[in-house]
């Protein structure tokens, strides 16, 4: 594939992981396996509140071709087909879901060294249009899309954005919700291995002139324990400590309190990922 300026959905994903990946609250456990080449076994328990919930998961890889097909606890069964390189610079992904018939979706992307576009299309009789475009480079990137219901012949949503990427930060302005919403997140490296980082985020609801702003950081204790944490202007304080327990398999603790609200429960999330 093209080393061009990515998905349109790449633009701000860095900051915004940095501030929502791994602050989990429920319990979780996960086991991966290899059952042979190109095949990758997944099971996943769930524990949310006195919810429990599941999955069983295979994963298989052969030439240009990715099939993922996971089973859940109420039967569903759900499907994701990849194929790269059919056209030159393309990938092809079609996903569904029983028995939900009318689940299904195709995804084509087309990458290219100064651009990248996609289009999506629900595979029933009247479908949603999504298309995105990706301009630049590796470095600056401009980018907007649109969703397009057939049936009523109406945008479901239509976003614009532009990031600038380097080694050592990422900064990008979202414009939102059919522009309702801006979104500014910047995030910034402060060693050349990564393991320390801080970063901000400001979201803007024009509408309602509401603003929320997160900061938040990276600190990496050592080279098997990694520690996270976030502060919004409603006092919302968040924390992950996670660990390498043994080669690729993570233990993630995480907690959420409310400052302004001090006698309110906190929330707790533990997680257990085992890999081979």
């Amino acid at each position: 594939m093209s080393k061009g300026p990515g998905l349109f959905s790449d633009i701000g994903k860095k900051p915004k992981d940095l501030l929502t990946k791994d602050y989990i609250a429920d319990q979780k456990f996960t086991v991966s396996t290899f059952a042979g080449p190109g095949v990758a076994l997944t099971s996943t328990a769930v524990k949310n509140g006195g919810l429990s919930t599941g999955d069983v998961a295979a994963l298989y890889k052969y030439r240009n071709a990715t099939f993922d097909v996971k089973v859940d606890t109420e039967s569903n069964i759900s499907t994701t087909v990849t194929f790269t390189e059919i056209l030159p610079s393309t990938k092809t992904i079609s996903t569904f879901k029983l028995p939900d018939f009318n689940s299904g979706k195709l995804e084509v992307q087309y990458f290219h060294d100064h651009a990248t576009i996609t289009a999506a299309a629900a595979l029933k009789q009247s479908p949603v249009l999504d298309v995105s475009a990706t301009f630049g480079t590796p470095t600056i990137a401009f980018g907007a899309e649109a969703g397009f219901e057939t049936k009523s012949g109406s945008f479901t949503k239509y976003t614009a954005g532009v990031s600038v990427t380097k080694p050592e930060f990422s900064a990008s302005i979202i414009l939102g919700d059919k522009g309702d919403t801006i979104r500014a997140s910047y995030l910034h490296h402060l060693d050349q291995l990564k393991k320390t980082a801080v970063v901000g985020e400001i979201i803007r609801k024009l509408s309602s002139n509401e603003n929320t702003v997160t900061v938040g950081g990276l600190f990496a204790v050592d080279d098997l324990t990694v520690v996270k944490a976030k502060l919004n202007n409603y006092g919302k304080l968040g924390a992950v400590l996670q660990h390498e327990v043994i080669p690729k398999s993570l233990l993630t603790i995480s907690g959420e309190i409310d400052t302004k609200a001090l006698e309110k429960n906190p929330r707790f999330g533990l997680a257990i990922a085992l890999k081979p």
